[in-house]
């Protein structure tokens, strides 16, 4: 399956975009016309760059206000075009993308919208070029993919088809399913993007919100799936207009997006195609979501305090790494690391964590497949080698095998001491800071790569502002990764262990015991819970004494929990969950972040 995408999805100059795109695999490259005029480069200079890196170019666009109008002001159209035609003759381009009028359209009529088209196509025949008409979400009078196909049909002109594009068929809440009543010869050009469901004007949300794929809510794999259904063999060409894209380093994001369509091929290659051909969607190895979390590494120059609140947690330190300076602290099926190997100057930090996966070989291909970086991990004899590969925030994600006792790796440490005593715990989730331009490449990482599911996105009020927040889990609730961004001018946010204990309170009161200090959460957020739920005046008392926080669903399912103090940029807490409760206790989350906030600033 050829691939393309748009040189207005990335930032730089011309050239620069060019290279990134070949770089991270692209065949070839829709040339947006404001990024050529703005360059110091020839048309020959562009085409010839191109040709050296491998290169197609594509289409170039876009060509506006061509149809609907009036017949003094198609002359002007025509002239337009001509000049076009010959720049793209100069470029190699043989396709240009003619957008449904938005500004000028004062004909609402198929037969005259055809006619034009038809002209217009006559010029573009004399000198090479093929029309790809396209209907805009917002053009005047044809913003339907399938108004644009019957005037082109009607226009029956060889150089003149369609141009079919998810965002202006989707965002409308069109039915691709009609795309099959297009002969495949007429489907000059296809263009992807995902995008957000949003609640706005659809100009406004093409122009800045657009994804690539798998990041967003629209069903591309369907999408794609009627267009190749209906015989197109062309590029499959990514299409996203997007204020961080275009802002970021050129060549990761165009990485992240060739990402994308290595992801959506694969799970269009899972559907039942009515054909397929030898170029046709390609799958990657199967994998299955991940079954638990193996451990959590924190990373520090020293991690002496970390190591003292997890022993007040009553975890159970098992002894120091045979070749590195790790150790590690245990408590039931939760592990964690702590790292002060070529950690200098570094604050306590959740560095890596280690997922369970069915198939650890097959993780590893399908992670390399998809581009995700590797990471160098030195190994000696006898030394489990984990492979690991670096997610978009920079956490290391390691993969191995599912195991029903101690993993292999545990045996690496000793001079610890012997399990035993606390309550056996779990690792329940694990939140995860990302700097705002990374937010949309991690969801797609950990789709793609980890075949995580995406859960809606919630935004919580802190004292800095609003936490934009994602969950990312796999369908049994057994891992659960919560993406989190800081607002702009916050200090960044720290990251966080939740460990699930049968019985949250008495951990508390134990920690408490062993000298533990947990995060103080005000007695107003007492006062607020005693008038919400029925709770006993002495089961709310041991709460607000322990700093305890509680929530309740719908149907009636429990969750407690409690924060330990910020150690360097991490927190612990420890939750639990009764009668099916499967949230994280969000009515809680302004007062922790709040808490939080006041901590930091030694109030």
């Amino acid at each position: 399956m050829r691939t393309s995408i748009a040189t207005v999805c990335l930032s730089g100059t011309l050239t620069e975009k060019l290279h990134a795109c070949a770089e991270a695999g692209f065949d070839g490259v829709e040339l947006f016309e404001p990024d050529l005029l703005a360059s110091p480069t020839s048309p020959e200079e562009v085409g010839a760059l191109a040709r050296r890196l491998g290169l197609s170019l594509d289409l170039y666009q876009p060509f506006r206000d061509a149809e609907g109008v009036t017949e003094p002001e198609l002359a002007a159209v025509l002239h337009r075009a001509r000049a076009k035609f010959r720049l793209m003759q100069r470029l190699g381009v043989d396709t240009v993308l003619v957008c449904s009028n938005v500004g000028t359209a004062t004909v609402d009529d198929d037969a005259v919208s055809a006619d034009q088209l038809r002209r217009l196509g006559d010029e573009a025949q004399a000198h090479g070029v093929r029309i790809a008409f396209e209907a805009l979400a917002w053009g005047r009078y044809v913003d339907d993919y399938r108004r644009a196909w019957r005037i082109v049909e009607r226009a029956d002109h060889p150089a003149v088809g369609v141009c079919l594009d998810s965002f202006h068929i989707l965002s409308r809440g069109h039915d691709p399913a009609e795309i099959a009543q297009i002969p495949a010869e007429k489907i000059f050009f296809l263009q992807l993007a995902d995008a957000p469901a949003l609640t706005m004007d659809v100009l406004s949300w093409s122009r800045h919100h657009r994804l690539f794929p798998g990041e967003g809510s629209f069903d591309l794999a369907a999408f794609l799936a009627h267009v190749l259904d209906a015989g197109y063999t062309g590029p499959v060409s990514l299409e996203v207009f997007n204020d961080t894209f275009r802002q970021t380093d050129v060549q990761r994001t165009a990485r992240q997006a060739k990402r994308s369509l290595t992801w959506l091929e694969d799970q269009v290659a899972r559907r039942p195609l009515r054909s397929r051909r030898p170029d046709g969607p390609s799958r990657l190895p199967d994998v299955g979501q991940p079954v638990a979390f193996d451990f959590v590494e924190v990373k520090a120059e020293d991690a002496g305090e970390v190591d003292e609140v997890l022993r007040m947690l009553g975890f159970t330190f098992r002894g120091h790494h045979r070749s590195k300076p790790v150790r590690l602290w245990t408590q039931g099926a939760a592990r964690v690391l702590c790292n002060e190997h070529l950690a200098r100057e570094w604050a306590p930090t959740l560095a890596a964590i280690g997922m369970e996966v069915p198939d650890p070989e097959a993780s590893v291909r399908r992670a390399r497949l998809l581009g995700a970086p590797s990471v160098f991990r030195r190994t000696r004899a006898g030394e489990q080698d984990l492979v690991a590969f670096r997610a978009p925030e920079g956490t290391e994600i390691f993969f191995a095998e599912p195991s029903l006792a101690e993993p292999t790796w545990v045996p690496e440490f000793d001079g610890g001491e012997e399990p035993g005593g606390a309550p056996a715990l779990t690792i329940d989730h694990v939140n995860l800071a990302h700097p705002w331009q990374t937010f949309e490449e991690s969801v797609l990482f950990h789709t793609s790569v980890l075949a995580l599911r995406s859960q809606g996105t919630q935004e919580v009020a802190a004292p800095t502002g609003l936490v934009r927040s994602r969950v990312m889990r796999s369908d049994d609730g057994a891992v659960r990764l919560a993406l989190n961004v800081a607002p702009v001018l916050d200090r960044g946010l720290p990251q966080h262990v939740a460990f699930r204990s049968p019985d949250v309170v008495a951990a508390a009161r134990a920690a408490r015991a062993r000298g533990l200090h947990p995060l103080p959460i005000p007695a107003n957020y007492y006062d607020d819970l005693a008038a919400r739920f029925d709770l006993p005046a002495a089961v709310l008392d041991e709460m607000r004494e322990l700093g305890v926080l509680y929530d309740r669903d719908e149907s009636g399912g429990e969750f407690r929990h409690f924060y330990t103090r910020t150690v360097g940029a991490v927190f612990f807490e420890l939750v639990q969950r009764d009668g099916g409760y499967d949230g994280y206790g969000a009515a809680g989350a302004p007062v922790r972040l709040a808490a939080q906030h006041l901590a930091s600033a030694g109030r």
